[in-house]
Order: C-alpha cells, then sequence, then structure tokens
C-alpha cells in the first residue's frame, strides 16, 4: 500500500508522467497503470497450479489421503512417508511439492464453520474436575519427573494440587483425600478422563465401567462419578486450562525442595494464596470469596478413604516380600507364605490372616530393601553368627548404652550369642529396661550378658517393703531383746557339753 500511495501522489498531485515514474521505480508502464488504477495494493495469484512432476500421481496420493483419514491419527502417514511410498510408484519430483499438496488436501477436508461450544454456569458444590500433569523439578540436588495432581471446584475455582512419583491408583486416591481435606468438604460429582486407574472399558456413549477400587473410592465418598468423552478436553476445560497456568504460576522457574513433603505444603500454600486472584466470571469478587459460599454448600469430609492397592505375593525364605522391584521384610514365621501387600501413596503394609504384620515406608526406586531386624530375631536364635554380617543388622538403629555393650560383647568370644540374649531380653521386656540395665553395667566396669541380664531382673522384680505391717492381734506382749551374750553363754554351753 506504501508503493501505490507513492505512485499516485507522484502522478495525480505532482502531475509527473507515467513514462517517468516507470523509469524512475523501474516498473513497466503497464504495472504503473493498473497501480494508478486500482483502490487496493494490486496482488498476484495463480489461477492454476500446474504439476508438473505431480500430476500423474494426484490420483494414487488422493486415494492414500482418503484411506489414512478412515484410521486413527496415530496409524496415518506423514507427507514424508507418503513421498517414500510415492517415490516407490515412480514419481521422481521433490518433497515439497508432496507437502504443498497434502497440506492444501487436509485443508480443504476442514470443516466450514467453526466449531461453536455453550458456555457452562455450575451451582456451588455440585461438581469438580481432575486431571494429571507432568512437571519436572528438583528434589534432594536431583532433576526428577513428577506427576501433579490437579482438582478445581467448577464454581468457585478454588484449585489443590498434590505431587506424586507415579499416577498410580494409590497416588489417585491419596490425592482425593487431600483434595477433600483442603476443602473441608466433599463436593455431589466429579468430572473424569479415561484412565485405567479409574475406568475398565469405555462402553457406548457416555457409559463406564469403572475400576471397582475406584467405585469404592466414589461410594465412600457419596460421589457420582462422569467421564468425559475420550478426546474431548473441552469437557472439563477448566482443569485444563489450570494446568497450563499454574505450570507458569507454580513451577517456572524450576521449583527446588528437599523432599516431596516439603513440595507438597509448598504447592497447598500456594493454593490458598491463589485464593485473592479475582474470580475469572465475578471479577468484582475473589475465589476466596466464592469458595466461602461454596464450602457451605459441600458435604461433610468425616473420614479420609482408606485407599490401597492390594497385591497377594509370596515372601521369599529370607523373609522379604518382593514389590514394584523393591523388597519388604516380614516376621520370619512367616517366610515362604502369601501375603496381602497394601500399597499406600507413603507406605506399605504386609497383612496375613487380617493381621498387620509389619509397615515400611515405601521405596520408588528399584533394588531397595526395608528391614525391620526385630523379624529376624527367631533366625538369630538358631544361627546367632548371623548378627555379625547380616544385612538387616548392618544399619540397627540401638539405643546408645547397648551400642556400646553390643560392641564390647562383639569383640568376645561367644560375643554374638551373648547380644542374641540380651535382644531376646529387650523383646520380652522392651528396649527402654535394657538400655537401663546396660547402662548400669558400663557404670559398674563389668560388661557381660550375664550381669546385664542381673541387673535387668533386679530392675523388673518388684520391690520389697522396708517394713511389714503386722496385725495387733499377731503383735507379741514381749518382744525379745536383741543380746548378742546369749549367743556366747551357748557357745560355753556346747564347750561344758564336749568336755
Amino acid at each position: 500500500m506504501e508503493t501505490l500511495g507513492k505512485l499516485r501522489r507522484r502522478h495525480l498531485v505532482k502531475g509527473e508522467s507515467i513514462s517517468a515514474i516507470a523509469r524512475d521505480t523501474h516498473l513497466s508502464r503497464q504495472t504503473v497503470r493498473k497501480y494508478l488504477a486500482a483502490r487496493d495494493e494490486p496482488r498476484y495469484s495463480r489461477k492454476h497450479q500446474p504439476f508438473p512432476q505431480l500430476g500423474p500421481f494426484r490420483d494414487t496420493l488422493t486415494a492414500w489421503l482418503e484411506v489414512d483419514r478412515q484410521r486413527p491419527v496415530r496409524e496415518r502417514r506423514t507427507a514424508m512417508r507418503l513421498f517414500d511410498a510415492l517415490r516407490q510408484e515412480g514419481y521422481r519430483g521433490g518433497y515439497d511439492s508432496v507437502r504443498r499438496f497434502v497440506k492444501r488436501w487436509k485443508k480443504s477436508q476442514r470443516p466450514a464453520v467453526t466449531q461453536a461450544f455453550v458456555p457452562l454456569a455450575f451451582a456451588p458444590g455440585a461438581k469438580y474436575q481432575f486431571d494429571w500433569s507432568h512437571e519436572v523439578v528438583e528434589l534432594g540436588g536431583v532433576l526428577q519427573p513428577v506427576k501433579v495432581a490437579h482438582f478445581r471446584l467448577c464454581y468457585s475455582r478454588r484449585s489443590f494440587v498434590a505431587a506424586y512419583p507415579r499416577e498410580t491408583q494409590e497416588m489417585v486416591f491419596d490425592a482425593h483425600n487431600r483434595a477433600f481435606a483442603a476443602w473441608g468438604g466433599v463436593p455431589l460429582a466429579g468430572i473424569y478422563d479415561n484412565p485405567k486407574t479409574m475406568v475398565d472399558a469405555i462402553l457406548v456413549g457416555k457409559a463406564r465401567q469403572f475400576n471397582r477400587r475406584f467405585l469404592a473410592l466414589m461410594n465412600h465418598y457419596l460421589i457420582e462419578p462422569i467421564a468425559c468423552t475420550p478426546a474431548a478436553g473441552w469437557e472439563k476445560g477448566q482443569v485444563e486450562n489450570q494446568v497450563g497456568t499454574l505450570r507458569e504460576w507454580l513451577f517456572t522457574p524450576r521449583l527446588q525442595f528437599a523432599c516431596l513433603e516439603d513440595l507438597n505444603a509448598w504447592l497447598a500454600q500456594r493454593c490458598q494464596d491463589l485464593e485473592q486472584r479475582p474470580h475469572p466470571d465475578q471479577q468484582d469478587r475473589t475465589i476466596g470469596q466464592l469458595f466461602a459460599e461454596e464450602r457451605a454448600q459441600l458435604r461433610p469430609f468425616t473420614a479420609a478413604f482408606d485407599g490401597y492397592v492390594e497385591h497377594t505375593l509370596r515372601a521369599s525364605s529370607t523373609c522379604l516380600v518382593n514389590y514394584d522391584r523393591n523388597r519388604y521384610s516380614v516376621p520370619a514365621a512367616y517366610a515362604g507364605t502369601l501375603i496381602s501387600v497394601r500399597a499406600y501413596a507413603e507406605r506399605i503394609q504386609l497383612v496375613a490372616d487380617e493381621q498387620l504384620l509389619a509397615e515400611h515406608p515405601r521405596c520408588f526406586g528399584r533394588g531397595q530393601s526395608r528391614f525391620n531386624p526385630w523379624h529376624y530375631l527367631p533366625v538369630l536364635e538358631r544361627k546367632p553368627g548371623a548378627l555379625r554380617d547380616g544385612a538387616p543388622f548392618q544399619q540397627w538403629a540401638l539405643p546408645d548404652a547397648f551400642r556400646q555393650v553390643y560392641e564390647r560383647l562383639m569383640k568376645q568370644p561367644g560375643g554374638d550369642t551373648a547380644c542374641v540374649d540380651l535382644l531376646l531380653a529387650g523383646r520380652q521386656h522392651g528396649l527402654e529396661p535394657l538400655e537401663v540395665a546396660c547402662a548400669l553395667a558400663l557404670e559398674q566396669g563389668t560388661v557381660s550378658a550375664p550381669v546385664v541380664l542381673n541387673q535387668l531382673h533386679r530392675l523388673l522384680s518388684p520391690r520389697l517393703p522396708d517394713t511389714l505391717p503386722i496385725p495387733e492381734r499377731l503383735r507379741l506382749t514381749l518382744e525379745p531383746a536383741a543380746n548378742c551374750a546369749r549367743y556366747d553363754q551357748l557357745r560355753s554351753t556346747e564347750v561344758r557339753h564336749a568336755r
């Protein structure tokens, strides 16, 4: 448009001829006349695009595109794959011609009318939306990918996020417990995607076959689960947008924390801070004000769901259960038996015959072991020598006094047997009395298993009273006096009798 304005001013205002303008601008006179006659800048475009090399193969390429259109998106061929196939058919042209043709064909297949949506409005306490996101944080100086569970109340837009090492079912349960505890109530319905942790089968329309344990979570909180249509993210657009905005607000720049617990505590505080932002629909009110209004409509949060995933596994001869590429110890009496492993988000429970055998912090690496040394004490009764090099006893945190006694006894012959005797006494009577007995033995300067056990038994034996109460009817009228001379008299009498 700038060139058009200059040419029109030079000819119509200054009166310059078309030939002079053409010589000065290095344009043809026909082009100058066209500019002077046009109100808008003239555009040059081909009315017909020739395909000298691709022409004989256009029908073949169109047929391939029609076939690919009926396939799933992941199975459709790219322009490069179509170009390779055409080369095998005898095509000798360039890739750009194929790419432009494919782009033009796909554009022609798009609907001419833009898809329209209906704005949604939700009642207070009616629904919430849930989704996962993938983030990268620095925990303990190491870059780690984490899965972040996103919750969003549809009415007040109140958010809650929590980070987990994985996107497994027990993490889903724990995230719901945390979200409802943070909100102080439970909505009526939840809108979800169709992940395997929640949905076992997608049926016709909105019908779903939900996972049994996920239904137990919904039944516990009396929530109606609503599954979105596959590949229709707009059905839970609020939480979809939240994933992008919170990634910018919370996870940029990269977060640095000592552990996952510190990260989740910080995320929970930041969600509270975001309540001061204006509400997207009601700009004159904040998210916190609408959340206070919605919280009154939520059903009370009474008890958290016991969110575990259970597996039945067999304990090995080394009293270990291998779960998720890590090992957890059980009491020696259950070696070789079937154990129910209840996996929580942060801990592992080992159950047999409806009895809790052990509980360990959960490991998320590979090849790690969680030992409880007391589980192996029955084995030590038969094999006390295993106390020296046994893996469960390498990092055993014992009381300080008992640790000193333990180290002294292990340097003596038969010290492992003596230490096992002390451990058996500690299992029977408790570590606190054993700690006191060890401290008394150290003060006395004689450290041996009999001395420690003697001190322990003296501590645990009942103390005799200083004086015994005597009833009045049993009290003597004439109490004997202490007279040592009577003993001397008895001795002199015995001498006379002997003579």
